[in-house]
């Protein structure tokens, strides 16, 4: 998919969070100086529109420092916005990257049942093709019959070699096996699908520590990312799903899908002002190329409305 192409997916799948956005700051430039109430108007809107309180009070001293007094025209208001949620987003805005020596890369991908984990798994796998690394998927959701049958599917289409367990079988020895495989065969990545239920905390906790301890028999290093995946329709609550992967399994980087047509997309702005983790990708949409790097300044214009 062209860059420009991309752009125009972002700005469709990013729509009603903007058009949220914008319909909330409209009436906050009621006045033509950029007073107190003004701001005020401001942060309400941007706590509406999924960014919380964190974001909006740090996007509200920028404003204020920056231009407190001045006239300011609703473009001008939302350019601003635009460049303040930019320089939240910058810092965690980080490609998943193949640099592990020895190979394979090993990435633990996690996140509740219904948060387009698994779909997205195989998005990644075709990013990492896409830039000619070698792909290997491992089926470690082993609750679930469907996850396992998903995977194999999206194993076939893009060519890339799975391994899978028995139905309720160990994840840990599934994994055990894809890393030998992967190290024997060459695999420059290897990416690991793992439960994604939350009812039992410490059932999942065990279960990750197994993977991890099994992991650093065959390579120390292993697993170099945890990577979550974030359904943006959830909004505040994808928020909570991070605190509690965080404890449970260590994330080291989000992936935030499903942010087509989702008024709730201000929540990637929440994760990044109150966690700091690496936001690799983000997915809009439902084909094999609907996953790309994340580019903080393009979503930013995006999410405040700025063509």
């Amino acid at each position: 998919m062209s860059d420009t192409g991309w752009s125009e997916k972002l700005f469709g799948g990013f729509r009603k969070t903007s058009e949220r956005l914008s319909h909330n700051l409209t009436g906050a430039v009621g006045t033509a100086k950029l007073d107190d109430e003004t701001l005020d108007d401001v942060e309400d809107a941007l706590i509406l529109s999924d960014l919380g309180p964190s974001a909006a009070a740090r996007i509200r001293a920028k404003l204020s420092e920056k231009r407190f007094g001045l006239t300011i025209t609703e473009k001008e208001l939302k350019e601003a916005v635009a460049e303040e949620i930019a320089a939240i987003l910058r810092p965690v805005a980080k490609p998943l990257e193949v640099t592990a020596f020895p190979r394979p890369q090993v990435v633990l991908v996690i996140g509740v049942n219904g948060s387009g984990k698994t779909t997205t798994i195989a998005k990644l796998a075709h990013l990492f093709q896409e830039d000619d690394y070698g792909v290997m998927l491992a089926a470690g959701d082993t609750f679930r019959a469907a996850a396992i049958g998903q995977l194999k599917v999206w194993a076939d289409r893009l060519g890339v070699p799975i391994v899978t367990g028995p139905e309720k079988g160990d994840p840990a020895s599934i994994v055990f096996d894809a890393v030998k495989s992967a190290t024997e065969t060459g695999i420059d990545a290897l990416v690991v699908d793992t439960a994604g239920r939350l009812q039992n905390k410490r059932e999942l906790m065990d279960e990750l520590a197994k993977i991890r301890r099994v992991l650093g028999r065959l390579n120390p290093e292993a697993p170099h990312d945890v990577v979550l995946v974030l359904d943006a329709t959830n909004g505040q609550n994808a928020l909570s799903q991070i605190e509690i992967f965080k404890e449970v399994a260590g994330v080291t980087g989000l992936i935030m899908t499903k942010l087509d047509g989702t008024a709730r997309g201000g929540v990637l702005v929440a994760a990044a002002e109150q966690y700091g983790l690496p936001i690799h990708a983000i997915g809009v949409g439902e084909t094999i190329e609907d996953l790309r790097p994340f580019d903080p300044d393009l979503v930013a214009r995006v999410i405040a409305g700025v063509a």
